[in-house]
């Protein structure tokens, strides 16, 4: 349970003995909610995108500090890493305006970014094996935005969605969805919550973001749903709600076991 939902039920000052008394009353409660335990695959599964996380974070500090020393030198250099990688190499290969102890740093930082996308693809291919020989990521797979990185997150945090009753908690339950703010009848909502599994809904909404265009151009109920979406709302907000579509989408796969089909528009 989450410790908030156990809180409630603390009477008076907070002793161990409370808290055990709190939470044996708050598991009795028909309807609390209770974390699903995850299998040993799944764990692993879970460490190995947290693994991967920590090197590609190591790896954006690293191209932001050579970006910034060069900068420092009257060197500006694009923010793209294919980019910034050839106009490196170019740099270090011709007559750079600094010192030579300045660009045996650069080589050894050089060196360390080789390192870490080494490090990275070898992540990436085991994720891939992974997607190929599991039946359930395969079929997440085939829906657009959801790769092979958030087919196997979602497999390690959500296994196969029994925990959730319908897709909408699954949106829910990752953070995608408004927060409300209601009193008196009037229904207000807010900007969305950011609860739960803040990898896998960042991951959800890069995802969201390289589909959208995938998605407005096909005659699909999906398509024109986002169509409407874009001419009202601000291109974020869209991607956003396009984030929660497609974890309402991998419950319906994950859920029922079958591939994404796309549902072509109904002309009104």
């Amino acid at each position: 349970m989450a410790p908030e939902y156990v809180q409630p039920y603390v009477k008076a000052q907070k002793t161990d003995d409370r808290d055990a008394e709190a939470i044996a009353e708050a598991a009795t409660r028909p309807t609390m909610r209770l974390v699903t335990l995850k299998s040993e695959a799944q764990l692993d599964l879970q460490i190995l995108h947290r693994a991967r996380q920590r090197l590609v974070t190591a790896r954006t500090r690293l191209t932001n500090q050579l970006r910034a020393v060069l900068l420092e030198r009257g060197i500006i250099l694009p923010k793209r890493r294919t980019t910034l990688r050839q106009r490196l190499d170019d740099l270090m290969s011709g007559e750079m305006p600094i010192s030579a102890r300045a660009i045996r740093l650069l080589e050894d930082l050089r060196d360390e970014w080789a390192n870490l996308d080494r490090r990275i693809r070898a992540y990436d291919d085991e994720l891939a094996a992974l997607t190929r020989d599991n039946d359930r990521a395969r079929a997440l797979a085939t829906i657009p935005g959801i790769g092979v990185i958030n087919a196997t997150a979602l497999l390690a945090a959500v296994g196969d969605a029994s925990s959730f009753a319908r897709g909408r908690d699954l949106a829910a339950w990752l953070g995608l969805t408004p927060r409300q703010h209601s009193t008196g009848g009037k229904t207000r909502l807010l900007g969305i919550s950011k609860r739960g599994n803040r990898y896998l809904r960042v991951q959800l909404i890069h995802g969201a973001r390289a589909a959208m265009t995938h998605f407005v151009k096909q005659d699909t109920a999906t398509g024109e749903w986002l169509r409407r979406l874009l001419a009202r709302a601000h291109p974020n907000v869209a991607i956003v709600a396009l984030a929660a579509k497609l974890a309402r989408i991998a419950w319906a796969v994950l859920k029922h076991g079958r591939t994404f089909e796309r549902q072509v528009a109904v002309a009104a």
